[in-house]
Parts: structure tokens; sequence; C-alpha cells
């Protein structure tokens, strides 16, 4: 016992003994130790009430608890501050309060030295006991400095959260490592609920958006930092562009404080545009000429880039057309532009557009009939409902003459610059009309009686509500009407024919596939949605080319009424056929029994995970550390096609050369699998659009699309490509064709030009010593380089030996405009009797489209095959 003149806390019970922290620590650890949590609990409880000053014993056995709190769901530290809390509660004198001030203060500076885990019950516990939010905020922010110095970001960010120390702190020096380290999630967390702070981070990330930002420069600040392949990948405008949207939205912040981010964003739309317009020819002049001005609006660089697009897709005369529209500088127009202005004829100088809206028929051409799903119904039993006094005549109808009504939204495409857009058009389709209820109309949208006749629509449940992926719908409604925020919109007698079709596809699909489950053919893939789904049920598609229209435009074309009115009537037509037999269509009786399906949907993804996991172990114990290994054919079949044997099908053997194939890039390794045994690859890069690879889905013909489960390796991949298209490998197809560039033309280089290129290159010694000679470098090099000027090719048979005429020998670049890139073998201790201070040169793959360099050493050929 200390004497008299040692300060007395206060807070000891009668039954305190003064029991040494240290033993109570070693029987908890033990205890721990054989997980005895029951014994575990009344020790601890117990060994508390015999502490002399339990506060300091507390931090005492939690600075001596065997292992670290970081990295450990679970550990002794944190059961024990667990067991401490529940014993406060029974043990109320226990408090920070009962200790003097300097007392206090040595404990709480003594508690922040264990604030390094991240684990939330830690930290709070932690922060509660010892009420860390009392202390001086300075002594706080210096201890979250010294985390950062330590090189702890995310416990740094965590204990800023828990402390509230966000407006103490410089955002920056908090968010970027976090950004660097793939942990965005985390930044966000630190600026949530503070205004100015989350309009920092998104300008932030915007600032990062723009084309010369180099994420070096931003490393240099961190360099403890290594950023990951997977970290870098993030860090790329088209990504950051997507993250600052959705911050954008989900702060409420102005897009015009992310101008490099809304640039890029108008940017891709204006490719996409293009792309819509000129190479898939799916969208109208007019369509495209109104989207167009939408994206590019009064940004000039936006404005140059459409001209400089127009040239390249149709020419100087259009591209002249829009310069003259936009006045755009001479000096920033593209070659030819200017001249094409000066020779274009008064009538020309301005795009026209056709009036359409008025000269269009209702009765669309014979072939349209035939091809695409038509409305049984004559252009005047098709309503405009654009003031109050139609709107009424509309809800006598709807409301109290029909039990079943089809209901679909246009609203005006924004390409991803908004996230999400207000309904323009409304069409509520009965047996024999349809209404078009006109939201654009003056006044209109927000008249009490609009908004009430909607919530009375959704409303009743006995009127069968029809759509198609209404979820959509639905959010736009939202964005278009405030108050269904306040009060939400009550919903009765809905079905969501997405969801019959969802269970209509699962049974067809479980129907008609012969082959394993992870290979799915695709069928009707040239239709879509709804559209395919009409063309199951009905027998004719939509025409979805009024689909991406303005639809803020007034007047609305015929093509677009008629495609309104065909949206929403083809969902009686679907539900009149389905009803009358379901049992064909894999349907139960009544249709109003399906759900949303989340469950079916949950079971199968349930499903899926499982095999992959199955599949991710089996093939796990085949991988070797630091190696990925190629498993070997899981039966004589697999084999078989890898070495040139032909599949046993009905189908005409098919030899690579002829087979060309598109990868998603989700498989890249599949394409450069693919294109090693000579078939013809493209494959999209992490930085292509999704939708691309949608678009060619869609226009490839029946059963010639593969889904393939990406769990796989690209081995087995392969080898099911191979077996559903009847490919017949033979050994000359092996590496005809470069996996980097997908050309299958080599170059052989003579040994001079070899010679002659690496000095420029700087790969050859002794460059400077007058010793040596070109004949010994030549004599060196003869030993690595193929006696010959062109090399035997017993192997690439099937590939095209290219000229070197084309090769330019200043810059080392074919006519193509793909560089020569050159790099060396290092050097190795022994390889099969060759010298080990050999160098070999061996000339890698082309960067660009052309032609591959392929001369390798005898070294490297040894070793590899």
């Amino acid at each position: 016992m200390s004497d008299s003149s040692t300060p007395k806390m206060n807070y000891t019970t009668p039954e305190a003994v003064g029991l040494d922290p240290a033993v109570l620590r070693d029987q908890l650890f033990e205890l721990w130790n054989r997980k005895d949590l029951q014994t575990l609990h009344w020790t601890a409880l117990q060994g508390f009430s015999k502490l002399s000053e339990p506060l300091e014993a507390l931090l005492t056995i939690l600075e001596a608890c065997p292992g670290k709190q970081r990295g450990r769901s679970h550990t002794l530290g944190q059961h024990i501050l667990m067991e401490f809390q529940s014993w406060m509660k029974e043990s109320p004198q226990v408090t920070l309060s009962s200790l003097s001030e300097q007392q206090a203060m040595a404990l709480q500076q003594r508690a922040l030295g264990l604030l390094t885990d991240t684990q939330p019950n830690f930290v709070e516990s932690l922060i509660n006991i010892y009420q860390l939010n009392s202390l001086d905020p300075a002594i706080l922010r210096l201890h979250i400095k010294r985390l950062q110095a330590l090189h702890c970001y995310k416990e740094a960010a965590v204990l800023a959260i828990k402390l509230k120390l966000q407006k103490e702190l410089d955002m920056e020096e908090m968010c970027v490592p976090l950004i660097l380290q793939n942990k965005l999630p985390l930044a966000e967390s630190f600026v949530i609920g503070h205004n100015h702070l989350e309009q920092r981070l998104v300008t932030l990330l915007d600032l990062w958006c723009h084309p010369s930002f180099s994420v070096e420069e931003i490393s240099m600040r961190f360099p403890r930092i290594s950023l990951t392949k997977q970290c870098m990948s993030q860090i790329q405008p088209k990504l950051l562009t997507k993250q600052v949207f959705r911050l954008l939205e989900k702060f409420n912040i102005d897009q015009g404080l992310c101008p490099n981010a809304l640039h890029k964003r108008r940017l891709d739309s204006l490719r996409f545009l293009m792309y819509k317009r000129f190479v898939d020819k799916s969208m109208t002049e007019e369509n495209w000429s109104d989207h167009v001005q939408y994206v590019v609006a009064d940004d000039l660089e936006l404005q140059i880039h459409l001209v400089e697009m127009l040239v390249r897709y149709c020419g100087l005369q259009k591209a002249a057309q829009w310069s003259l529209r936009y006045n755009i500088p001479r000096n920033r127009l593209p070659s030819g532009v200017w001249e094409t202005q000066q020779s274009l004829p008064p009538g020309l100088q301005q795009i026209g557009w056709s009036g359409s809206a008025q000269t269009e028929q209702w009765i669309p051409s014979r072939s349209h009939c035939q091809k695409f799903y038509q409305v049984p119904l004559t252009k005047d039993k098709v309503h405009f409902v654009d003031s109050p006094e139609s709107l009424q005549r509309c809800r006598n109808i709807v409301l109290k003459e029909c039990d079943i009504v089809g209901i679909d939204m246009e609203w005006q495409p924004t390409f991803g610059c908004i996230s999400t857009q207000q309904v323009a058009l409304i069409q509520l389709s009965v047996l024999d009309q349809v209404f078009l209820l006109d939201l654009c109309a003056n006044g209109f949208c927000q008249h009490p009686d609009t908004i009430s006749f909607i919530r009375s629509l959704f409303s009743e449940r006995n009127i069968l509500k029809l759509g198609y992926g209404m979820s959509g719908d639905l959010k736009c409604l939202l964005a278009t009407w405030h108050q269904l925020l306040e009060e939400p919109l009550r919903m009765e007698g809905m079905l969501d024919l997405l969801n019959v079709h969802q269970k209509i596809q699962r049974r067809k699909v479980n129907r008609t596939q012969n082959g394993p489950k992870e290979v799915l053919v695709g069928e009707d893939s040239a239709e879509k949605g709804l559209s395919l789904l009409v063309q199951q049920v009905l027998g004719k598609p939509l025409d979805k080319t009024e689909q991406m229209s303005n639809w803020e435009k007034r007047p609305l074309r015929i093509s677009q009424i008629r495609y309104a009115v065909a949206d929403a009537y083809c969902l009686l037509d679907v539900y009149s056929v389905l009803s009358r037999n379901p049992a064909y269509f894999g349907l139960p009786a009544d249709l109003r029994s399906i759900s949303s399906s989340q469950s079916e949907k949950s079971a199968d993804n349930k499903q899926k995970e499982k095999h992959a996991k199955q599949m991710k172990q089996a093939h796990g114990k085949e991988e070797c550390q630091g190696a990925q290994r190629i498993s070997p054919p899981r039966s004589d079949t697999e084999k078989g096609l890898l070495c040139g044997e032909k599949p046993s099908e009905d189908t005409p053997a098919l030899p690579p050369q002829q087979l060309r194939v598109v990868c998603d890039n989700m498989l890249q390794g599949l394409g450069r699998y693919l294109r090693c045994l000579g078939v013809d690859v493209v494959m999209l890069e992490n930085t292509d659009d999704h939708r691309v690879a949608a678009k060619l889905r869609s226009q490839v013909g029946e059963g010639r699309c593969l889904s393939l489960d990406c769990s796989e390796k690209a081995r087995d991949q392969a080898v099911r490509v191979l077996r559903h298209f009847n490919v017949q490998l033979t050994p000359s197809d092996i590496f005809s064709r470069c996996q980097a560039c997908n050309s299958d033309q080599y170059a052989a280089v003579p040994r001079k030009d070899m010679v002659r290129m690496l000095k420029q290159k700087g790969f050859l010694q002794h460059q400077d010593n007058t010793n040596y000679t070109q004949q010994q470098e030549e004599e060196k090099l003869g030993d690595i380089l193929p006696p010959s000027v062109t090399p035997e090719i017993p192997r690439y048979v099937q590939c095209q030996w290219a000229p070197l005429s084309g090769l330019d020998p200043d810059t080392l670049t074919f006519p193509g405009g793909a560089p020569v890139q050159l790099h060396t073998v290092p050097s190795l201790p022994s390889c099969r009797g060759y010298r080990s201070s050999m160098s070999a040169p061996d000339v890698a793959r082309c960067s660009g489209k052309a032609l591959t360099l392929a001369v390798f050493s005898q070294c490297f050929r040894t070793s590899y095959t």
C-alpha cells in the first residue's frame, strides 16, 4: 500500500486487495487459449473487483496482451474490454471523473497509444471508458498524424471518424492515401456529413479526371504506398468519372464544380452517338442531331471533337456544316474543313431538318409491318392528355371502366450526365385506346389533379397494372414528383412482366441447354428486354428505333408516338397470350402469383457461387507458388481438342484461321490463349465500355455467342470454345499469331540490321570502346542469332513472313505505325553450355496493330523448347 502522501484513487471497492494485473492477465490468457470463455467471464469479473486501480490496471493488461489487435476479427484484448465494460455497469464508482486531472490525462495518453486497431468495438470501447473525446483536439490531432507517419492510414481515418476530428484535419492528407490504397469508401466515410469536406473530395477526384493528371505525381507524396495493379486500374479517368458522378448524387453537389468529369462523360457520350449513328446505324438523323446538341452544348472543345469525328466518319461536307453552326475558329479546324466551308453553296451552309412530324404517315410501310409488332389501333384511338379537362376524361375511363392497364414511361436520355431523369411522357393502354400523359405541357405536370390521378391509379388494387422493368420507371417518377418522397406512392395490383420474362427464360435455358451449365448458348440475341419478350410471345419484335428520342421536344413525331403507343399496348397483348396458355411457357395458372423472383434469383446465385467455389478450390490445388500452371485436360476429349484431333461433331471442322472471336474484358486470358492457337481475337480492354460487348453480342447470329464461367482457367475456357465451334487444330497452328497484337505476320531481321538497331537503342555494350570492333560485335551476335537471314520456319508454317522493305531504318517503325520494341534476355549463369556472360537480344512484340518482329536467340529457344 502507498503512504499517505500518495494520491489515492477514490473508486476502490471493499473487496479490493491489490491483485497484480500481470497475474490476472496470465489467468485470462490461459483461459483464452483453452477457449474456456465461460470461466474467463467469471474470472475477469472477480479479478476486476480485486484490482486496486482498475482503469490503470486495464491498460497494463491490454498493453501486455500477447499479439496485436490489428488484422484479427476477435482478440483477447477486445474480449477483455467487453468484460470490463460489463463489470463497470455493476461498479458505477469506477469512472475517470473520480481521478485527478493529472491522473486522468496520464491514463488517456496511454489509452491513445492502444488505438491502432480498426475493429470498431475495440476502438469505441476504449474511447468510452477513457472519455477520449474530452481530450484536447491538439493532442488527438498529434496522435492521428503520428499514425499517418507510421503509414497506418486506415487506422488514422477510422480513429478520426470515431473521435469526430474531420474538421481538425487536412482532407487531402487523410483521403489521398486511402484512395491510393483502393479504400475510397473509407474516404467517403471520413467526409460524409461535412458539406465542405464532401465538396473538396469530389473536386479532388474531378481534378484527377483531367487528361494531364499523373498518378505518379500524387504517389511521390506518399512514397511508402505501393500501388498495386488493381489500384492503378481504379485511378484512371473513366472509373474516376463514374465515382465523381456517383458522389455528386450522393452528396447533392452541383455538377458545375466538376468540369473535368462532366467533359469526360460528355466526350464518351459523343463517341457513343457517333457509333450509334454511323457504325451501328440504329439512330435516325434527327434523333442524333438532337442528342449531339445536348451533349456538346457550348463546350468549344467538344464542338471541335465533334467536327474531327465527322471528318473521320462521314466526310468534310457534314463536318463543315457543323463547324459553321458552332462558328469554330479557323485555326482549330481539321485539315480541309475550312476549304470545304468556302465551297459550300448557301443552301448547304446550314443543317436542315425535315418536317417529319407533319409529313409522316400513321400507318408504316409494308416492310415495317412485316418485320415489327404493330398496334391494332387507328390514330384516333390515341389521346394526348395535357390539360385538367383531358385528364378528367382519361380518369373516367381508366379508373372506372378498365380492370387491366398497360403502363410505360419515356424520358430524355442524358447519357449519364444526369443520374436520374424526369418523366416526359406516361403511356396508359387499355382495351381499345391509349392515353399519352404529356408531362412537358405547360403546368400540367405539377397540377394537383395530375399527381392525384397517379396516386389513385397505382393504389387501386382492383386494376391490374402491367409494366416491364418498372423499377426504373418508378425511380424517374420520384425524380419528377418530389411529393412522392414525402408521401410515398402506395402500390397495389402491380405485375412486372420482367419477372414473368425471367421465369420464361430460365425455363427455356434449362430446357434447351445440352452442354455443361457453365456454357450458355445465346438465343434470339438480336433482341433483348421487352422486344425479346414480344418476339417470343407474339412472333415479332418491337421497333426500337425511337427509343433514344428527344422525348422533351414538341411536337412529337408520328414515329415517336407510334413507338410510345406500341411500348404500352404490347403489354396487354403479351399478358393476354400468356394468360390463355401459361403452361406452354412454363408459368403458373395465375400470373399474378409471380413475384419479383428474388428468392429464385438468390437460390440460383447461391448455387453458382457454390459451384465457383468448388472449381476454385479444385484449381487451387494445382497452383504453384509464384507460377500459373495450366491444369491437365480433364478428359480425353479435351486433350484431343488441343492435340489436333477432330472433335466428334456433326458440323464441318473449322480451321482456327477462319474463326473470329470477340472477348469481353473479363476474358482477356482466354483471348490471349486463343491467339496462341491461331484464332483471330478482338479483346476489349479494361477501359472499354461494357456496352460495346453487349452491342457486339446483339449482332451475332443464333448459336454464335458463348457465356463462359470466369472462374475457370483460360485453357479450360479455350477447350469449350473449340468444342462448341468444332475447331480443328494442327501443330502448325500453335503460335501462328501474336497473343499481344493479334497479328499473324512475322519479320526476320538480318544480322547486320539487328546489330545496328541494338546499337541505336543502346542495348549493345562497349559501343564507345575502339578496341571492340564491328566485326567482334557481329561475331558475338552470330553465336546468338540464326545463321541465315531468314530463319527456318518448321513451326510457323501457318504464319506470314512480312518483307522488311516497309521498315523505317531511322524510326524502326512499320508502315502501320507499329514500332519495333527491342529488349534483351538477362545474362544467365549457366544455360545448356552457353557462355554465362551472354546477353541474348530478343525482339519483343509490337505495341501497335501491324506486324510482330520475332527473332529468338538460340539460348532462349533451347530453354523454351
